[in-house]
């Protein structure tokens, strides 16, 4: 049995007419004919009765015509679905992000996802700069969010926002109320850090900021958290600095302070495979991402 054939059928069943049917199909009248005695032939059974006044069908035509409009609306849907998938208006994008973009980049884009694509299922997960492209490079991953990435084997690497870094300080500090300081002004600061094996490449784009300022950063303290790390800014032990997307976490007693040197940014970038940028949820993905205007307006 074909599904052309069960239409075919279903049309003539519910018109109880071969002129109006094939009208309907836009065939022939004599090839639908043929088609549903074809048909019949091959489940050996009398569909309709025929007579030169009427169509009428048969007790298995009727049981037919029952199951047959059910097995059509579930073909119907099996292709949509399928179609779906195809133009990747459905489907599972599994997304990575470092925690420092999870406060207002990655709320823009997958709402913005969400809004263009409701039919995407979006699996988040926040990891490492390095433990993403991993996670890409090995499939486990659709979509990573990174920082401070130029190139990686295998995989795009895409610019998304590139924002400031700031300084954050107790309100007690000599520079709390200035609108912005130079890094070689902190030289002499307690710093307080993230573990370099945590967040490697920021970690060291910030070093390379300091020597460049002409110091060398050093940590009084770590802490594996933005969030512990800057309560402990607010507790007054030292000052910190980290992404603009920081500045959404407020605590009392803590400042927020532009830099000055014109190199204290941080990108943030989209990663992907290479041999999966034809994906659609991907590219899905990657037309919502770049029309949204993440530039952070702390400069």
């Amino acid at each position: 049995m074909e599904l052309r054939q069960l239409r075919y059928f279903v049309t003539v069943a519910e018109e109880m007419n071969f002129r109006r049917a094939a009208e309907r199909l836009h065939i022939a009248q004599p090839a639908l004919s043929q088609q549903i005695s074809k048909f019949e032939k091959e489940l050996r059974t009398t569909l309709f009765e025929r007579t030169t006044r009427r169509v009428e069908l048969t007790d298995a035509g009727r049981v037919l015509l029952d199951e047959g409009r059910r097995v059509l609306a579930e073909a119907d849907h099996a292709l949509a679905a399928v179609e779906q998938v195809a133009h990747g208006e459905v489907g599972l994008l599994r997304i990575g992000f470092v925690s420092s973009a999870a406060l207002r980049i990655v709320p823009a884009t997958v709402l913005a996802l969400q809004k263009a694509w409701p039919g995407v299922q979006v699996e988040l997960s926040e990891s490492t700069t390095d433990r993403q492209l991993s996670g890409i490079a090995d499939g486990i991953l659709d979509i990573g969010l990174v920082r401070e990435v130029d190139r990686a084997k295998g995989i795009v690497v895409r610019p998304l926002t590139r924002e400031p870094l700031l300084v954050a300080m107790h309100s007690s500090h000599p520079f709390a109320n200035r609108t912005s300081v130079w890094l070689v002004e902190l030289r002499d600061e307690r710093f307080l850090t993230f573990p370099r094996g945590q967040v490697s490449r920021l970690y060291d784009h910030i070093a390379a900021l300091c020597h460049h300022a002409g110091f060398r950063l050093e940590a009084a303290q770590e802490a594996v958290q933005f969030p512990t790390l800057l309560g402990l800014v607010a507790a007054n032990t030292g000052v910190t600095i980290v992404p603009a997307s920081l500045r959404a976490l407020h605590l009392p007693d803590l400042r927020y302070v532009a830099l000055s040197d014109p190199q204290a940014a941080s990108t943030v970038s989209v990663a992907y495979r290479a041999d999966r940028q034809q994906v659609p949820a991907i590219r899905h993905f990657l037309d919502v991402a770049s029309s949204l205007d993440l530039t952070d307006e702390t400069r």
